[in-house]
């Protein structure tokens, strides 16, 4: 029986790494590519390689990759895409290596990191070149210091990369769209190997695809360049309310946010003893402390605590960091699990949606807004297909009490949530237990980027298990 690709890439994981390689030279053709490479090569047991294949989450520590090459160029990209097709070993792209789902982790392949690939440069018109291993902090130092600005995440240590290609929310989203959304061209390394500049004029299908196809399909870009916004004065604002009118400020927020101007974006976080709206406004404190007073009004209960602080646009980001719990210098690990559903609607029961929420005393759940720039994206230019949602709800377990309890936990609230407000996913968020998840993640999308897969890899080189070449 002939097996194709993906069938071989399937049935890899069920031999020892070095028997990927076929041959009985297998331990020689790394080391043909560790010499070929300019950055350094990990092997399973060598000084470093401990922590060269780990990423943000201990949860799959277990997993144990045949070689970790971290890239100096895009040479090194292409050589690495080359091996690995060329000895049928499987491969994944690492940026900042926050995959929920561990994907950029790949048990017995290839890790192609980025990390060194981080340069930001700033060109003509406001553009801005950044590569592909560069992480958000990063990004935001180098942009301020030119004055200029990316709508993007909170999480100063998330590579660039997977936030963009998978769409990119942010607390400027409303005004400036998804980081996808800013993304002009690419530099790509597809699966034959070559290296190409990704564009409206050179490869149309690819760029639409990468505008919010989730991150590890179709090749491994090298680099983006972005158009940027001028950085403005910006107010962050945060709202405590008690626990208890956790519904009433679902109820409020639902019906506020979309009534607000673009330049206002607000989330929540919510659980069993947290009540909290907090985001951002383009403008001055002035401006939004009278928008904020119409949200208690709506809640009907003053907030415990409020704060609006009006700084500069980088000022803003780094407090987003560090009241995310990530500081800016450090590069922390965790240990939770998460999923996602798409806010496609109001919720008509916020009561019996406080009960869900804080079934759990170790839930956590987020609420991100849409709208604005977000909704006025045409679907001929970007795949990400929940334009038209009011937003998504991140749920998040600790794993303190075991991995299988949490994903137990968050299944649940995730199907529960899904027979309320439809089965859509952030693919972002990525869930491995995702019910249905290419539909959940990618909605009327899906057959485009399903002929874009196996156009610019129809062998599978890139395949995983939630993957579009599967």
């Amino acid at each position: 029986m002939e097996l194709d690709r993906r069938t071989v890439l399937r049935l890899a994981g069920a031999v020892p790494a070095m028997a990927v390689v076929p041959g009985p030279e297998g331990g020689d053709e790394w080391e043909r590519l560790r010499a070929r490479l300019a950055g350094p090569l990990f092997r399973p047991g060598e000084p470093g390689d401990d922590e060269a294949r780990l990423g943000f989450f201990s949860l799959y520590d277990h997993r144990l990759p045949a070689g970790v090459a971290v890239c100096a160029n895009e040479d090194d990209v292409r050589r690495c895409v080359d091996f690995a097709a060329r000895h049928q070993v499987p491969i994944a792209a690492r940026s900042g290596g926050h995959s929920y789902a561990g994907y950029s982790i790949v048990d017995r392949g290839l890790i192609v990191d980025l990390s060194r690939l981080s340069s930001v440069e700033i060109l003509p018109g406001g553009r801005a070149a950044i590569g592909a291993g560069a992480v958000l902090g990063q990004v935001y130092e180098a942009l301020a210091a030119a004055g200029r600005a990316l709508p993007a995440g909170s999480c100063p240590a998330v590579g660039i990369a997977g936030l963009t290609l998978g769409g990119g929310i942010g607390v400027l989203a409303r005004k400036y769209g998804l980081t996808c959304d800013s993304v002009e061209s690419v530099r790509f390394v597809g699966a034959d190997g070559k290296l190409r500049l990704v564009s409206a004029e050179t490869a149309p299908d690819l760029l639409w695809a990468l505008r919010g196809g989730g991150g590890g399909n179709f090749g491994i870009v090298t680099s983006f360049t972005f158009r940027t916004a001028a950085a403005r004065t910006l107010t962050n604002f945060a709202l405590t309310f008690p626990p208890a009118v956790l519904a009433d400020l679902v109820a409020a927020w639902q019906e506020w946010q979309p009534a607000m101007p673009d330049e206002l974006w607000a989330g929540m976080g919510l659980g069993a003893t947290v009540a909290n709206c907090g985001g951002c406004f383009v403008g001055s404190a002035a401006q939004v402390n009278p928008l904020l007073d119409d949200l208690v009004r709506r809640v009907g209960t003053q907030p415990t605590k409020r704060e609006v602080t009006e700084q500069g646009h980088l000022a803003s980001m780094r407090a987003f960091a560090e009241e995310a719990g990530f500081p800016a210098a450090a590069r922390e690990r965790a240990d939770y699990v998460a999923t996602s559903r798409i806010l496609t609607r109001p919720v008509p029961d916020t009561d019996a949606l406080a009960s869900l929420l804080t079934s759990d005393p170790d839930l956590y759940t987020i609420f991100d807004a849409y709208g604005g720039a977000i909704a006025r994206v045409p679907s001929s230019e970007s795949c990400f297909p929940h334009r038209d949602a009011l937003g998504s709800i991140q749920v998040i377990r600790g794993t303190s009490d075991g991995e299988a309890r949490a994903r137990q936990v968050i299944g649940q609230v995730r199907d529960e949530l899904g027979r309320e407000l439809g089965q859509a996913g952030y693919v972002n968020y990525i869930d491995p237990e995702m019910p249905h998840w290419a539909k959940a993640y990618y909605g009327e999308s899906l057959p485009g980027l399903r002929r874009v897969a196996r156009k610019y890899d129809p062998d599978g080189l890139f395949a995983f298990e939630q993957g579009l070449a599967r």
